[in-house]
Parts: structure tokens; sequence; C-alpha cells
């Protein structure tokens, strides 16, 4: 009798290739994957989970463009203090229209 002894293999495994020989993108897939599903529970009622699985899709993208992320994290700033801006100019425009209307209902019950 016989005994082999399997030993771990010291190389990488081989890549799974797609049919145009291309490496298989595991994480993009996942993601994608994560995503969809997260739509579908939003979808159907199940808000929670379904932002749980769409909040992991986006965090298995943002793996791989991480400094796209960084970028975006630096740029933020400016992006707030500009969307304040224009929040606070609505908010004016808002409140002169509101004046204007009081003061044409006022016209109009004389």
């Amino acid at each position: 009798m016989s005994v082999t002894v399997l030993r771990k293999s010291r190389t990488t495994p081989p890549e799974v290739k797609g049919p145009d020989t291309q490496p298989i993108d595991w994480v993009k897939i996942a993601a994608c994957g994560s995503l969809i599903c997260g739509g579908v529970l939003l979808l159907t009622g199940r808000k929670r989970a379904g932002l749980i699985a769409a909040a992991s899709g986006t965090a298995l993208a943002m793996v791989e463009h991480e400094e796209t992320l960084r970028e975006w994290w630096k740029a933020l700033p400016r992006y707030v203090v500009h969307a304040r801006s224009v929040i606070d100019q609505v908010q004016e425009a808002v409140e002169k229209i509101s004046d204007k209307g009081e003061s044409l209902r006022r016209a109009l019950r004389r």
C-alpha cells in the first residue's frame, strides 16, 4: 500500500479566462451583482437589505478606483461650498417670491 502526500503548490493558480482570452474580473462581477441585487431589493420594498447590498456593491466598485476616490474626496469641500451657495440663492429667491405673492394677495383684497 502506497501513501501519497499532498502538498500545497507554491505556484499561483491558473487564471480563469473569458471567451476573449482576457482574465475575468471577479471584483467587477461581484460589484455589479451586488448593485443589481440592491436595486431589486429596493424595488421590492426591502429598503434596509437593498441599501446594504447597494452600499457593498459600491464599495467593491471603488476598490479598483482608489485614486479616483481620493480625488473626489479632495474635491468634495469645494462642491459642498458650491452647493451651499446654490441652496442659499434658491432660498433667497423663494423668500422673494413669497413676499411678492403676499403683496399681490394684499393688493387683490382691496
